[in-house]
């Protein structure tokens, strides 16, 4: 694989203004009749949405990787979210603004069971109205591309389901995935186009948002702790959640605060989350 040891330290800056609209759009989404006038935790990922030209769009519905802008270009196709560890340093008010200076930390090569794998963790330094705000490192995956034909698999061993204090369900459906790629202005193709997710991706069907999930498991603590003040959230997906399967969402308490996962309908976890 190429070096990309170049891009390490380079940024960009963008501004926004942490305007209402978003919020009602995920108040709706996350079925709460209330907006707040303050940004709730995980809610900067609804600002600094990608605004790449239509000319500009690969064929996996993110931007063309030609060099040219913050990311190198990797040659591997497929891309993921693969986890963030997240810092709340001040709240935010709607109607701030807001820069954010975003780093290339850290690319780093590796090999895994699917092939080769590039890990790259931007930093973001969120601040509103010149108040640092929020700190977030974010880890992307590009992976090779899926094989043509795979081949069968034994079934996986599913050990018995983790113990939580408080269990809820999510069925994750096609409107819901639109709604937050529409939210989010998320264009990659495996939230909404099944063929191109099937046939070119390798996934079973339409496959639900990591970022997505990860709000979800937020809002699964809020409700269950309304008083709760995030101070840092970290999340680390392991395995995709496709539509039309109902996941759980789960929590638990421990010495070290709160313990967040969420599980398909076999038990097996798909992302792994703590919040202090």
């Amino acid at each position: 694989m190429d070096d990309f040891s170049a891009w390490v330290g380079r940024s960009e800056t963008r501004e926004d203004i942490a305007t209402q609209a978003p919020l009602r759009g995920l108040a709706a989404l996350l079925d709460h009749d209330a907006v707040p006038d303050i940004l709730p935790p995980l809610g900067h990922w609804l600002y600094f949405l990608p605004d790449a030209r239509q000319s500009a769009i690969g064929e996996d519905g993110h931007p063309r990787r030609d060099g040219a802008g913050l990311l190198p270009p990797v040659p591997l196709p497929r891309r993921m979210w693969a986890g963030s560890r997240i810092e709340f340093l001040a709240p935010i008010k709607v109607g701030a603004a807001l820069t954010r200076v975003t780093t290339v930390d850290a690319i780093k090569p590796k090999r895994g069971a699917s092939g080769d794998l590039l890990f790259v963790t931007l930093r973001h330094d969120i601040a509103a109205g010149g108040v640092p705000a929020i700190r977030e490192e974010q880890d992307i995956v590009f992976r090779e591309p899926a094989p043509a034909s795979p081949a069968p698999q034994a079934p996986t061993p599913v050990a018995p389901a983790e113990p939580a204090d408080v269990v809820r369900s999510v069925s994750p459906d096609p409107v819901l995935l639109f709604r937050y790629s529409a939210l989010t202005f998320n264009a990659h193709r495996i939230h909404y186009d099944r063929d191109y997710a099937r046939d070119v991706e390798g996934y079973a069907g339409l496959v639900v948002h990591g970022p997505l999930i990860a709000t979800l498991l937020m809002d699964h603590a809020l409700r269950s702790a309304p008083d709760l003040a995030p101070r840092h959230f970290a999340f680390r997906a392991e395995a995709p959640l496709i539509d039309g399967a109902p996941f759980d969402l789960c929590l638990t308490r421990d010495d070290d605060g709160v313990r967040l996962w969420a599980r398909d309908a076999a038990g097996r976890p798909a992302m792994r989350a703590g919040l202090a």
